[in-house]
């Protein structure tokens, strides 16, 4: 079902795999042929370097959702933003409920409809449509390249290489500055053979990404898309693969197009925006993942990660092993804060769930749902505790849906349909009971993503599958069950797209700012605080230790209701660490204050009498130490922290709570390692073994002269632990760029602009 190369290969002709073993003949050479890549012709269209070894990038479009666009908005104002310089789509897709706090969520879609109109940009207004799907619709063209502030912005399969990071990146795009990345390696994914009956792309993406998450192969690469297999996929087929990419923690991907994807753009009215994608006649790739489509069967992911994958046959005939596999697992994600057990599931034999929800960027396309239509048309869900919600990806295919009958079909069973809404997705709508397990079409089931608060003693859990199988579990009332055991005939309906959907409600400057208009704020939308430039000497107190394999920013900063105060930096920051370490902000504030009391020019002794004893120990080796040179503030230590969002919430919270560094084993994403430069904070890694660290939480580390150290470009820091003396540790920053070294030194990316 699938292979993953151990070396580079040559791709031949688009379909011969000739690996790079050595003493290998290929027509090109190693070099000339990695830039037949679709990858490095993209890329090199939107290099602004001159050297495809450290490119700048300038992307054609921005696109971001209401949970980042105001927090990015009040960046680049703070900035000096006159005009958006490119179309910058806001959608409004992930606050569109009024959750919490009152006015709050639609005091910020008014703000983006003031800014569309005095900056010159695009408004999507709430349910029209999740960000992915508008963007797919709207925005996505053969040979472009589009930057949002979502991490599954992916539209690689209708030719356009999109990549998700944190908001700071998009200010500098609306800033006319560039996104500097060294050249990514470029990994194959060769697909053979054709899906059978009753799989969808989920189960697809969910094999990949089973295959390469753990050991790393695709990560902070391309995913580039080869081979026969593609041609057999519709393209929305296609676009569900693709978008659950990011879960591989891959860069990009970018697919070979052909008529289905020209045909895509022709029903959206665009058919000058498709462009024929290839490799070329020899194209180097770094690796590559063959994929025989045949032979996947229906796939689930269990809690607590995409990548915790089965065959939904395999779980069926190990229930008893895989289940307690899953509650170990559990022991460590969610650190015994409370009972877990999946075993109450198994009834008669079978797994029972009590929820199914199609929706989002994944699972909301037209194909998808028309599919379930299909499977559960006839049928109901029962009236027992199962219930099953669908969610169209947007208005102009709930539309379709209403018109070819498969609402009709999905209502009559019991279902329950609704607008375009990415809540399912991260925890601001259909969460479960306490206890419940739910499986999802959608893009992630990390710890609590799903609503409940571990903090209150709350727990569930989702478990990822494909529409079709989700929507042959809701045919069974609750029990398991594959879409390939269901005979089903599936209508293939057509898709036809009305674009006065959109043309009636969303708002388009085309491009032209009208200065003036005046922004509308709402009392919960405020300015980011001061912060202070990179000091002379650093003093740093570990005021939280996390030693999960993996840390997601859902856990550095938890999504759902949280979300609401995301245009509060103060507000939002309350919630850091919450879920995994509730101690944290209280910590963070008590060492915060003494800095505050440096900044004000008194004595941070004062403030903080816990760090006289450790400035005594540093003062005796480096007695010139003292007022006017240092800083204190806190760090924390995660294995792997950064999978998941790309919301630079998860670095900015930590940050206005007096955040000055992380310190990691490695970064699980480039996104968050940028997201933690640009808000002034040092990306430390350490070679030493998370159980052996030679600190712990609570103890104060020292960095001399650190200014120094990121002006003369050192990639390796002495410091030190201060206890009853100073205990020299090496401490490593890995590689910056310019750019990023002066950000680290003004102290964040707003002081960097400010000059």
């Amino acid at each position: 079902m699938m292979k993953l190369y151990d070396n580079g290969v040559f791709l031949l002709n688009g379909t011969e795999i000739l690996e790079d073993t050595g003493g290998v003949q290929a027509p090109l050479s190693k070099e000339e042929a990695a830039q037949q890549t679709m990858a490095y012709g993209i890329l090199q269209e939107h290099n602004t370097s001159g050297n495809m070894e450290n490119l700048q990038i300038k992307f054609d479009k921005l696109t971001s959702h209401d949970i980042t666009f105001v927090g990015i908005i009040q960046t680049a104002r703070a900035s000096g933003l006159e005009k958006f310089p490119i179309p910058y789509v806001l959608t409004n897709c992930h606050n569109s409920l009024c959750a919490v706090g009152g006015t709050i969520n639609e005091d910020d879609h008014m703000f983006g409809l003031t800014c569309a109109k005095k900056y010159g940009g695009v408004y999507v207004p709430p349910h029209q449509a999740v960000i992915h799907q508008y963007a797919r619709e709207m925005l996505a063209g053969g040979g472009r390249m589009i930057l949002g502030s979502d991490s599954h912005t992916r539209y690689g399969a209708l030719g356009t290489m999109a990549m998700g990071e944190g908001g700071p990146e998009l200010v500098k795009q609306l800033l006319n500055k560039t996104y500097d990345i060294k050249m990514p390696g470029v990994i194959g994914i060769y697909l053979d053979g054709e899906p059978m009956k009753g799989v969808g792309p989920q189960d697809v993406a969910l094999a990949i990404i089973g295959a390469t998450f753990g050991n790393g192969y695709v990560n902070n690469k391309v995913m580039e898309f080869v081979g026969p297999g593609v041609r057999k996929l519709s393209a929305d087929f296609r676009i569900g693969v693709d978008v659950m990419t990011t879960e591989t923690t891959c860069l990009s991907s970018i697919w070979t197009t052909d008529e289905k994807i020209r045909e895509f753009y022709e029903i959206h009215g665009r058919s000058e925006d498709y462009k024929e994608l290839n490799p070329g006649a020899c194209a180097y790739y770094d690796g590559m993942v063959y994929v025989n489509l045949s032979e996947i069967k229906p796939m689930i992911a269990m809690p607590f990660h995409p990548s915790n994958v089965y065959t939904i046959e395999e779980l069926n005939a190990n229930l008893k092993d895989i289940l307690h596999d899953v509650e170990q697992k559990a022991l460590v994600s969610l650190g015994g804060a409370v009972d877990y057990s999946l075993q109450d599931k198994v009834v008669d034999g079978k797994l029972y769930v009590e929820q199914g929800i199609i929706a989002g960027c994944a699972g909301g396309g037209f194909e998808n749902i028309c599919a379930a239509a299909d499977i559960i048309r006839g049928k109901n869900i029962g009236s027992g505790a199962f219930t099953f919600s669908v969610y169209p990806a947007s208005t102009p295919v709930y539309m379709e849906l209403v018109k070819n009958g498969a609402v009709a079909d999905l209502i009559g069973a019991g279902t329950i349909v609704k607008t375009a809404f990415c809540g399912p997705c991260f925890g601001a709508g259909d969460t479960p009971a306490n206890n419940a397990l739910s499986i999802r079409h959608s893009t992630r089931n990390f710890p609590n993503r799903e609503g409940s608060k571990l903090q209150s003693g709350q727990i569930s859990s989702v478990a990822l599958m494909d529409a079709r199988s989700i929507a042959a579990t809701a045919a069974n009332q609750g029990f398991l069950t594959p879409a390939t055991a269901m005979d089903v005939e599936y209508k293939g309906q057509k898709y036809h797209f009305d674009q006065s959907i959109y043309e009636n409600r969303v708002f388009d400057s085309k491009g032209a700012a009208d200065p003036s208009v005046e922004i509308q704020f709402g009392p919960n939308i405020k300015d980011w605080p001061a912060m202070s430039a990179l000091p002379e000497n650093l003093i740093l107190k570990v005021v939280s230790e996390i030693h999960d394999p993996v840390t997601t920013t859902d856990e550095l900063i938890p999504s759902g209701e949280t979300s609401s105060y995301r245009s509060n930096p103060l507000g939002l920051a309350e919630f850091a660490l919450s879920r995994k370490d509730p101690a944290y902000v209280g910590r963070a504030k008590e060492v915060q204050a003494a800095q505050k009391a440096i900044e004000a020019d008194t004595c941070p002794l004062d403030a903080l009498e816990e760090l006289k004893p450790v400035m005594a120990v540093i003062q005796k080796d480096f007695p010139e130490v003292g007022r006017g040179n240092i800083g204190v503030g806190s760090t924390i230590f995660a294995v792997k922290p950064g999978d998941g969002s790309a919301r630079e919430q998860a670095a900015s919270c930590q940050k206005v709570l007096g955040g000055w560094a992380n310190i990691a084993n490695e970064y699980a994403t480039k996104r968050y390692r940028s997201n933690l430069i640009n808000w002034g904070m040092l990306p430390f890694l350490t070679e030493a073994d998370h159980e052996a660290l030679p600190f712990k939480n609570g103890d104060y580390l020292f960095i001399p002269q650190v200014r120094k150290v990121i002006e003369e470009k050192q990639t390796v820091v002495k410091a030190f632990v201060a206890g009853e003396g100073l205990q020299e540790i090496e401490l490593k920053l890995g590689e910056m760029t310019d750019a990023e070294r002066e950000i680290i030194l003004k102290g964040c990316l707003i002081n960097y602009y400010r000059g």
